[in-house]
């Protein structure tokens, strides 16, 4: 079976053919993190899933249809590209983003009250009051928690590829395109000048609302979250969007033949997908000609919140712009990316994540050492991000991040035993074949996730003595879990015990830890009890080793 993926668009579960499916490439496009804060473990989670669906289509497991009855299989490239979004974002998105403040400016704020208050060091360098220095900082951190976690793209590019461009340099780009947009009909220019506003006229595109559901009678009623009385006034239409506010005192602001200010939110992810992933020449192509027809890449991912309004205005200002105007009886004609990929919120421990409810974690929260952090290794939190269908609500818990630990630690024995062993025949590549056979066919079902990590368990579970046909086996599966090649943790050793998972040795642990030793030496075994119970509402757990010392883990 090839593979099948559920498509926002159509609202069904379709096989996913791309252009060109034994081709040089596949084209991806992911909206990307909005640099004026760290990326939250809610962001990753959607991030990752759309890089475990990259891994699988590169994967020689993985099988695209090809349209025409037959089906291709990997390995295979896809060019993958991801947006920096440091311009564009207002503190009133949801009401338009025209009259808040850029949040930019809200960042600079929380970066001068961190410097304050010791929680960011002093030597930090990056100026508050400098927007391109608060994105270019948050977006430096964005991509080193990207990288420990695994995010293919961001080891290409870290390799060079030009596949995560920022909003700030296609500021040309977006000007273009809002000028054909208002050549075709599709725009126009309200307000006087010094206060002029550029609109996407949605009553020109028929289709808008399919991808949501958000339909412009809908909206006429002030549904959908994109209604303010306060903007409304000089539209033609309530769900007239914003491509450009002109702003001479906004904090981050362009030359434009509608003012000096700044572009809509939604209008750079149109720019850069087509120009990072079709190239400059092809966008300058698109905007000279009178329409193409179909979509123009071949898979676009985001959060769910990125349904509506974002993908919706990007699929209407996109296929207005550079398509043929859309027959409704046509999906194909009326979207430019053939497949809609949106991954679920993320709970924390069964409700939603707020910093008022204490259970807000980003991922360098989570990795920094006790006492500031968990201590948590990239690899568990990876697994524990992903191993949730991406259709489905996922819960991170601790216990959860737990158990994700211990099944990295299972694979990494496995692993470790396999490159030992020798090849064999017979049983063993009978067992090979079914494990094989078995995690594609999950991942080829909607990216089955679950039942991919369960054909893993099960081939080693049936595996006691794996050998080196086992161990590449694992590389490919683990070519597209992507947890094995992370990071290990270091042990830290003491005179009484082993640290694991990067534990820094703590004076208190090793404390009674030496009490307990000469609690044992005397024979006092209610007193040694009684110090592991300390230790576990400290929130360690110990277990005794050979050689006399004591193994200290993360409860």
């Amino acid at each position: 079976m090839p593979l099948r993926l559920f498509n926002t668009l159509t609202r069904r579960v379709e096989d996913f053919i791309p252009a060109d499916p034994g081709g040089a490439r596949i084209t991806f496009y992911s909206c990307g993190p909005t640099v004026y804060d760290d990326a939250h473990i809610g962001n990753f989670r959607s991030f990752l899933a759309a890089d475990v669906l990259r891994r699988w289509i590169e994967s020689p497991l993985c099988e695209l249809a090809d349209g025409r009855g037959g089906v291709h299989r990997g390995p295979r490239h896809v060019t993958h590209v991801m947006n920096i979004t440091d311009v564009g974002h207002m503190t009133d998105d949801a009401e338009g983003g025209e009259h808040g403040e850029d949040r930019m400016a809200v960042a600079g704020r929380r970066i001068t009250e961190a410097k304050k208050s010791g929680k960011l060091p002093a030597d930090v360098q990056v100026n508050p009051g400098d927007p391109y220095q608060i994105a270019r900082f948050y977006e430096d951190r964005f991509k080193d928690d990207a990288r420990r976690l695994g995010l293919k793209l961001v080891l290409d590019h870290d390799s060079g590829a030009d596949n995560m461009p920022r909003a700030t340099d296609n500021i040309d780009g977006m000007k273009r395109m809002i000028a054909r947009l208002i050549e075709r009909g599709h725009a126009y220019v309200a307000g006087a000048p010094g206060s002029r506003v550029v609109y996407f006229r949605v009553l020109s595109f028929v289709p808008y609302g399919r991808l949501s559901g958000n339909t412009l009678d809908k909206l006429k009623e002030g549904e959908g979250g994109r209604i303010s009385a306060e903007n409304q006034s000089q539209k033609e239409h309530p769900a007239d969007f914003l491509l450009w506010k002109e702003d001479p005192r906004h904090i981050m602001k362009w030359d434009s033949p509608w003012g000096s200010g700044y572009p809509g939110w939604h209008i750079e992810c149109s720019v850069m997908s087509a120009v990072n992933l079709l190239g400059r020449a092809a966008f300058d192509s698109m905007l000279a000609r009178d329409g193409i027809t179909g979509p123009i890449i071949d898979l676009h991912s985001g959060g769910e919140d990125n349904i509506f309004p974002h993908h919706e205005c990007e699929i209407a200002q996109t296929c207005a712009c550079f398509m043929a105007p859309p027959k409704l009886s046509d999906p194909a004609s009326a979207t430019y990316s053939r497949m809609w990929f949106h991954p679920r919120f993320l709970l924390v421990e069964g409700t939603k994540m707020s910093k008022s409810k204490g259970n807000f974690f980003t991922a360098r929260d989570l990795f920094a050492p006790p006492p500031q952090g968990k201590g948590i290794e990239p690899a568990a939190l990876r697994l524990e991000l992903i191993k949730t269908h991406y259709r489905s609500n996922a819960n991170f818990t601790m216990q959860g991040l737990e158990d994700s630990r211990r099944t990295i630690e299972r694979w990494r024995r496995f692993a470790s035993l396999a490159h030992q062993g020798r090849d064999q025949k017979g049983a063993e590549s009978s067992s090979l074949q079914r494990a094989s056979i078995a995690f594609a066919d999950a991942l080829h079902d909607d990216l089955n996730i679950a039942g991919a990590i369960a054909a893993v368990n099960s081939w080693m579970n049936e595996t006691p003595s794996p050998t080196a046909a086992d161990a590449a086996l694992l590389s490919t599966i683990d070519a597209v879990l992507g947890v094995l090649s992370l990071e290990k943790p270091k042990e830290a050793q003491t005179s009484l015990g082993v640290f694991m998972d990067g534990l820094t040795p703590d004076p208190a642990v090793i404390a009674k830890l030496e009490d307990r030793r000469a609690a044992r030496a005397a024979k006092d075994f209610a007193k040694s009890d009684q110090i592991r119970d300390e230790l576990l509402a400290m929130g360690y757990a110990i277990k005794d080793v050979p050689g006399g010392k004591v193994e200290v883990r993360r409860k």
